[in-house]
């Protein structure tokens, strides 16, 4: 992969990380034993490669399924990554996608908006 190829899931799950350092810090407490909490770096990673992977290769409502199988976290974590909503414009493509991570029986789901330029790689739109 790319050395950018990291913008989807640094960018969504980067953010929620740091946040999660600072749980106690920021009264962000609603963040503990949630899929976010348990992420290292290689989940992140792994899911990141799922989302490229789905972004590029995928139609709209169809998912890839993911997993940090093999990333060395005693915490299994799973999920799906769907692209919806592909905008076209120029060179340009834009695509809501829906990541979705499970850890010890909790759920999260984030909707970003992933956008790239020609063969670029697919960047998280800032909101």
């Amino acid at each position: 992969m790319r050395a950018k190829a990291g913008a989807i899931a640094w960018g969504v799950l980067g953010a929620l990380a740091l946040s999660g350092a600072c749980v106690h810090a920021a009264n962000l407490n609603f963040l503990n034993d949630t899929p976010i909490s348990y992420m290292k770096p290689p989940d992140r990673q792994a899911l990141n490669r799922a989302a490229q992977n789905a972004l590029d290769t995928k139609q709209d409502g169809e998912s890839v399924r993911w997993s940090n199988e093999g990333t060395g976290n005693p915490v299994h974590i799973e999920g799906t990554v769907t692209p919806r909503d592909t905008e076209k414009s120029g060179s340009g493509t834009c695509r809501k996608v829906t990541l979705t991570a499970i850890a010890k029986g909790q759920t999260q789901t984030w909707t970003p908006t992933a956008c790239k330029k020609g063969d670029g790689p697919w960047q998280i739109k800032k909101q």
